[in-house]
């Protein structure tokens, strides 16, 4: 295996666990929401622990994406090629950024929910 081969799979990888930590991400918002639907009230340490690790979830998020879009614009494999592979790779950097934006959205929401 070529270092580009090499590379491109150990993007993958990290992306993959992106992927997974996203999943997370919605099951511990599942269950915030169903501790406070819960009929004789939300515990208050089942609470704390589920938004502490979903916070730091959502910034490894951030900083495994940011780190993907940075290697991903420094890394031009499609320079030789047809333009809508350039074009295909720019959309997906796109898509990414649009990612990191939605989810600095969430954070910023629930730190303004987290201090009422």
């Amino acid at each position: 295996m070529d270092l580009t081969t090499q590379s491109q799979s150990t993007s993958l990888q990290r992306l993959q666990n992106v992927e997974n930590r996203i999943v997370r991400v919605l099951e511990l918002a599942g269950e915030v929401m169903d501790e406070l639907a819960n009929p004789a009230g939300p515990r208050k340490g089942l609470l704390d622990k589920n938004c502490l690790e979903f916070m730091q979830l959502i910034k490894d998020i951030q900083v495994t994406l940011r780190e993907e879009i940075k290697s991903a614009c420094e890394y031009r494999p499609f320079e030789k090629c047809d333009y809508s592979a350039r074009l295909s790779n720019e959309i997906c950097c796109k898509k990414i950024e649009c990612v990191l934006d939605r989810l600095d959205e969430m954070e910023q929401t629930i730190r303004l929910s987290t201090q009422m």
